[in-house]
């Protein structure tokens, strides 16, 4: 499954970008992308038809990436963390997991961000859930930090993923106005990940054991 989610990533991104023009890049994100003014706008009409396909935005957001750097970020990260819980949970439920933390963290931005008209792409916080559960199931597991972008040095994940979450939360803080990073998806996606692993951490546990 983590392999599917990859490929879908790259695939749509191939896609969309190399056979698309600027506008209709801006097109698409504007389509497929969650766009709080739109969202909200949509939601102050009472017809269902018109609210109907904002709902699936937060679905299809995750999805599209703004830039090779974006996209390659997401996936970096997918790739080194996503296979040891996609063992713990099965491909299934590894893949509900993944869209519930998705769907998390662009409800949080909309709620906290009803004003932009930006729209909110990529995998960012479907991938920051992953984070969170590998901070539960393997915090001794090591990770490799480039130590002053030159020194290799092995660190636990629960340091190094905390570090990462904590530098969201101060990121968030001290973001300007016109910053195009969605700070609260992450945080929201990071949180619903924290708490589902939690709440069912006994559960993997047992089943690891049996296998």
């Amino acid at each position: 499954m983590t392999v599917a989610i990859l490929v879908l990533n790259v695939g749509i991104f191939l896609a969309t970008g190399f056979f698309s023009s600027e506008v209709q890049q801006a097109s698409l994100a504007n389509s497929f992308g969650l766009v709080p003014t739109q969202v909200i706008a949509a939601f102050s009409n009472t017809g269902q038809t018109v609210w109907l396909p904002q709902l699936i935005v937060l679905f299809t957001y995750p999805f599209i990436h703004a830039s090779w750097l974006h996209l390659i970020g997401n996936m970096l990260f997918l790739w080194v963390f996503a296979d040891n819980i996609e063992d713990a949970y099965g491909p299934l439920n590894f893949a509900l997991f993944y869209m519930m933390c998705g769907l998390a963290g662009g409800l949080l931005h909309l709620v906290m961000a009803p004003q932009s008209d930006v729209p909110l792409l990529g995998a960012s916080a479907a991938v920051s859930g992953i984070l969170a559960a590998y901070v539960i199931l393997f915090p001794r597991a090591r990770v490799w930090i480039l130590l002053f972008m030159r020194i290799p040095v092995p660190l636990p994940a629960l340091y190094v993923l905390g570090g990462w979450f904590v530098f969201q939360i101060i990121s968030l803080v001290m973001a300007k106005p016109e910053s195009r990073v969605a700070w609260w998806a992450h945080i929201g996606g990071f949180a619903t990940g924290f708490i589902v692993t939690k709440l069912t951490q006994n559960l993997l546990f047992r089943l690891r054991k049996r296998v």
